[in-house]
């Protein structure tokens, strides 16, 4: 993979380790595969604790790692309480939930945005041993602002961090330059526009043909309302 220029997307846990700790058990793993191919693009996806943080920032520019919308708000609470926020890897504490905010406008561009969105049917969700994932891809964008904004409010991030620049980088431009992904004709594809509105993430969403129905990730909240600015 390294001498053809791939990427190796990871799921950084380690089996048979508990479930909180398997992503921090996972951490030596990731550190052997980049001193043994230093060149070889890694992405760590869907990071969701401190020490996967701390060891992406640590290797080189070669590895990078993806952070989700549901990570953004959710701690282990929250999967415990609710089937609709239970994820795989699941969320861990609130230090490791700040950690991951952080990280999101850090301006480093080694963390950038991966939705990891899981349509499951209701009834795939709501049983014993129910499917892990969060429905989120309708609503990420607006999710991750108002991820962030909720962070400012608590004093876990400084407003300054908030800017047009990382905001982009971490939605969308660190992304595509990890993955070699240029558009020369960048200045002229349309924006989008974010404003305060009565939005609200729907209870439900039924397939057209109302065979299936799924819960969204953070159902009844409010969120910004997005538009493309052409």
């Amino acid at each position: 993979m390294q001498e053809h220029n791939l990427v190796l997307n990871l799921h950084g846990e380690t089996p048979e380790v508990a479930v909180l700790k398997a992503e921090a058990a996972f951490v030596p793993t990731l550190q052997k595969l980049h001193a043994t191919f230093p060149k070889l693009r890694i992405v760590l996806e869907h990071v969701s604790t401190r020490e996967g943080i701390e060891a992406v920032r640590k290797c080189g520019p070669t590895v990078a790692a993806t952070i989700t919308a549901h990570h953004l708000w959710s701690t282990t609470e929250n999967a415990e309480q609710d089937a609709h926020s239970f994820c795989k890897p699941i969320a861990k504490t609130l230090e490791d939930r700040i950690a991951l905010l952080q990280a999101a406008v850090d301006g480093s561009g080694k963390f950038f945005f991966g939705s990891d969105s899981a349509p499951h049917p209701i009834q795939s969700k709501e049983r014993a041993g129910g499917a892990a994932g969060c429905f989120t891809s309708p609503w990420v964008t607006q999710l991750v602002i108002d991820a962030l904004k909720y962070a400012v409010d608590q004093g876990w991030i400084s407003n300054h961090k908030i800017t047009q620049k990382a905001l982009e980088g971490f939605l969308s431009t660190y992304g595509r330059k990890f993955y070699e992904i240029f558009d020369p004709n960048e200045s002229e594809k349309p924006r989008l526009r974010l404003e305060r509105s009565n939005e609200t993430i729907p209870n439900s969403t039924v397939s057209t043909d109302g065979t299936i129905e799924v819960v969204p990730f953070r159902r009844g909240e409010n969120v910004v309302s997005l538009s493309w600015i052409n």
